[in-house]
């Protein structure tokens, strides 16, 4: 099957019906991500500080303040600083069990992918590698 490739003039929320940019528009992932770093942050100082950084304190921290922040001010304090904010596409309240589920999954799916990479990460490590080959120094060929 061949991907269907989007026009020029098509962008990201389009068939949503929100705006190219700017205001309404879907934010870019850079902006989510950096939101998402702020948000973990802050749950790790308030875990450092009260919970001797214990890692479900951490995690815990994390999703009590998506869940009361999300509701309440239209995103969770990070989302906030990176000038972001969930919205339904409907509009009206966003209600308390769609940030419950955005939680539960940011929580459970977030650590399964870093354990992931960081396995892969270290199976690499773990390759023997052949004499006289220093792998800080070792190049891939240039293709010709």
């Amino acid at each position: 099957m061949v991907p269907e490739t989007q026009p020029e003039n098509d962008f990201a929320g389009q068939r949503l019906g929100l705006a190219p940019a700017g205001s309404g528009s879907i934010a870019q992932l850079g902006r989510r991500v950096a939101a998402l770093a702020i948000d973990w942050a802050c749950a790790v100082l308030i875990s450092i500080a009260f919970f001797d950084y214990d890692p479900l304190a951490t995690t815990v921290v994390f999703a009590i303040a998506q869940i009361l922040f999300i509701p309440t001010l239209g995103g969770s304090p990070g989302h906030r600083i990176m000038r972001l904010r969930l919205i339904r596409l409907g509009g009206g309240w966003t209600g308390l069990w769609r940030p419950i589920v955005r939680t539960a999954l940011l929580v459970l799916v977030i650590p399964a992918v870093i354990k992931r990479v960081d396995s892969v990460s270290k199976s690499l490590a773990s390759l023997p590698i052949p004499k006289g080959i220093d792998p800080t120094k070792a190049r891939a060929p240039r293709p010709r």
